[in-house]
Parts: C-alpha cells; sequence; structure tokens
C-alpha cells in the first residue's frame, strides 16, 4: 500500500470530509475499490476516541456516505447496464472484479448487499451488479442500510471502543488493520480453497 493511502495518513490530510468522501467511493463507484474501507473506518474511531475528530458526525456522515455511496452504484448499474461490461480493462476496472462479484451474489443472493461490504473489491461492485440485475430498490435499500449500519457505524464504533480502552493504542494500531484486513479476507479465502477443493476432488 502506498504510504499515502494508509487509513492513519489519509486522516491525518485529509480529516472528517476525507474520511466521508472515500467511503462513498468505495460504496458504490467503481474506480474506488483500492481505498482501505475496513482498516479507515476503524482508524477514525480511534482517531475519535483520541478526539482528533468528532464521533458523532463522524458515525452519521459515514453512516449516510455508505448508503448513498451504495444507491449511486445501483443507479450507475441500472442505467449503464450491459455496456459496463463491454468497457474496456483499465487500472480502474477489470472484468475479473464483475466476475468475482457475480460469482459472490451467486452464493448468497441479496443478503450480498450486507456481506459485500467487508470484502474489498466485492463491496464496490455489489451494488452496481444490484441495479444491473434488476433488484428493487425497496429491497436493495432495505439490504443497503443494514449493511452500512454494520459495517461503518459499527467499525467506527469498534475502534472508539478500543481506543478508549487500550492505552496509547496507536503503539498496536498497525497490529489492529492487519487484523481487519485479514479478517476481510478469510471470506475470499474460504471461497477460493472450497472452489479449489471441488476441482481437484
Amino acid at each position: 500500500m502506498f504510504d499515502f493511502l494508509s487509513p492513519e495518513n489519509l486522516i491525518q490530510t485529509l480529516g472528517l470530509l476525507g474520511v466521508v468522501l472515500i467511503v462513498f467511493a468505495e460504496s458504490g463507484l467503481f474506480f474506488g475499490f483500492f481505498f482501505p474501507g475496513d482498516s479507515l473506518l476503524f482508524t477514525a474511531g480511534v482517531f475519535a476516541s483520541q478526539g482528533y475528530l468528532s464521533f458523532a458526525p463522524l458515525l452519521i456522515l459515514s453512516f449516510l456516505a455508505a448508503v448513498s455511496g451504495d444507491a449511486v452504484g445501483y443507479f450507475f448499474g441500472k442505467k449503464v447496464g450491459q455496456k459496463f461490461f463491454d468497457r474496456e480493462e483499465s487500472f480502474f476496472f477489470r472484468k475479473s472484479y464483475i466476475k468475482k462479484t457475480e460469482e459472490f451474489y451467486a452464493k448468497h443472493g441479496r443478503q450480498t448487499v450486507v456481506l459485500a461490504r467487508f470484502m474489498p473489491v466485492v463491496r464496490t461492485f455489489a451494488p452496481i451488479l444490484a441495479g444491473m440485475g434488476g433488484m428493487a430498490y425497496s429491497v436493495f435499500f432495505k439490504y443497503n442500510v443494514i449493511g452500512a449500519l454494520i459495517w461503518a457505524v459499527g467499525l467506527i464504533t469498534l475502534g472508539f471502543f478500543f481506543g478508549r480502552i487500550i492505552p496509547d493504542i496507536e503503539r498496536y494500531l498497525l497490529w489492529f488493520i492487519i487484523g481487519i484486513i485479514f479478517t476481510s479476507s478469510v471470506p475470499a479465502l474460504f471461497g477460493f480453497l472450497k472452489d479449489k477443493g471441488k476441482t481437484g476432488s
């Protein structure tokens, strides 16, 4: 990861507005997949516990950014449709991202909108695929709100809680971030090993 994209550096450089914009971008703009959403939210919660960010505005604005970001992704997918599949690959877009998300949808259905929040790349393309697949917006919105509550509000609150109970948490922040990244990767790793096992059998 580039140093500029480290959660601590992003928060120190861009502040509350930066956190909110990154959450919005990663939630539904196809070029936002490379932002460190999980670790950024947790770190922002830690910063709030130390008084560097205001907790209530951080919590509320991040939740709204997560919901609205997914909504933009949904309507982008609904409007662009098949054209999104046909675009040429670039640094910001790989057809493998769509395939990965489609496979996740095939396994988890509507719940993908919630579960994808904790999976890098998939969380960015899941709302786009929901719009392309014709999921009713009323259904999508319900899962969107639930996912945003668990993901954005949950991770910020978790960071705030640990920041309050662990002295000098900044010294251990890297380990927390590594743990979050590992946890986010577990579903993808489990799916890969499961598919590999089926192929090998």
